[in-house]
Formats: C-alpha cells, structure tokens, sequence
C-alpha cells in the first residue's frame, strides 16, 4: 500500500492529463462526430471501440518502448519529456488561438450507414493508430506518471486505465454526438473549453520540460 501510494499523484496527474486531451479536438473526436451525426448512434459506438481498441495498442507500445530505453539510457526520459512538453505546448496554443477566434464545429457524414460493424470498428482503429496527437499525447502521459526506477506496474495501471477512459469516454461521445443539441451546446461553450485546455496545456507542458 505504501508503495502504490508513493507512485499514486504522477498516475492521477497522468490521468487528469489523459483527460485533458480526450476532451481536446483532434482527429479522432472530429471523425467521431461525423460517424456519430451521419451513420447513427450504433455506427459512432463501433468506430468509438476501433478508438478505444487503438488506445490501448498505442498506449501498451509506448510503455514497452519507454521501459527498454531506460534500461540502455537513462537520461532517455528527459528527452522524452521535452518532446512531450513540447507537443502540449503546441497544442495549448492552438487552443488559445481557438479561444480568441472560436471556429464553428461542423460534421460531415461520410460512411454508408448499411456498412458492417467490422468496418465502422476497423476504420476507428486505423485512424487512431495513425493519429499523430494520440501518439504523443500518450508520449507526453506515460512520461508524466512513469518515471525513471518506478516498477513496471505503475505503467501497467496508467495503460489498462486510461485504455478503459478512452473506450467509455469515446463511447460517451458517440452517443452525445446523434444529438444535435449537444453540437449546439457546444458550439456555445468552444471558447470558454478552449481558454481552459490551452492553460491546462501551457502549465502542464512547462512542467515538463523544467522538471527534474
């Protein structure tokens, strides 16, 4: 208990970031949508598995190539870090610049709703595993909350969980999107959410890169 304790603020940091992003408009949250509003609410819940499936693929790879280059180099996480500090940083000035000058959200179907479930799922999972802010977004959270000399199972518990938030939360979304409502409601809210993305991105990717 001790233990799990010492490592529990850098998993729930980690958590708190993986959410940040999750709620971040990216690729994946954009197609999700146009599933979700063109197909039909089953469609978006398949194509948000094929996300939630990727996740985890993408989170178990950076766990495994993280842990083999701290044990050929050490110093490999600082890299690391300002790589990912460096991406939050980006990414919390695309949000402000959202912020000052918010875009309308749009949606564009562009699948046949009689498609297979197969085919809604695999088209989540590729486009996730070829997602570039999934990448290093997961980067940016295993550096967080996996740090040099921490047992192998604090990345373990970081990967199954934020594996299991992205699949509820993606699905969540899919469900939410086959409501025109909640596209107006957001639409309201896009600068407020992205003033608030941006500051949590800036702190959170400054920490990073000065951390020790």
């Amino acid at each position: 208990m001790a233990e799990f304790l010492t490592y529990l603020p850098g998993i729930l940091l980690a958590y708190a970031a993986f959410m940040v992003g999750l709620i971040s408009p990216g690729p994946a949250l954009m197609a999700l949508m146009g599933v979700s509003l063109g197909d039909g609410r089953r469609a978006g819940r398949y194509f948000a598995l094929g996300i939630g499936s990727g996740s985890f693929c993408i989170g178990i790879l950076t766990l495994s190539g993280l842990s083999a280059l701290l044990l050929a180099y050490a110093d490999a996480m600082y890299a690391i870090r300002i790589a990912g500090g460096c991406y939050l940083l980006w990414m919390a000035f695309k949000a402000l610049k959202a912020a000052a000058r918010p875009a309308p959200v749009s949606a564009k179907a562009d699948t046949d709703p009689q498609q297979s479930a197969a085919h809604y799922f695999s088209r989540g999972l590729a486009l996730h595993l070829t997602n570039p802010k999934a990448i290093l977004t997961w980067i940016a959270i295993i550096s967080i909350g996996f740090h040099p000399g921490a047992p192998l199972w604090v990345g373990l518990v970081i990967v199954a969980s934020c594996g299991l938030i992205s699949t509820l939360v993606h699905l969540f979304y899919a469900t939410a999107f086959s409501t025109r409502p909640v596209i107006a409601l957001y639409r309201r809210l896009a600068r407020w959410i992205n003033a608030i993305l941006g500051v949590f991105f800036a702190a959170l990717g400054l920490k990073l890169i000065f951390s020790r």
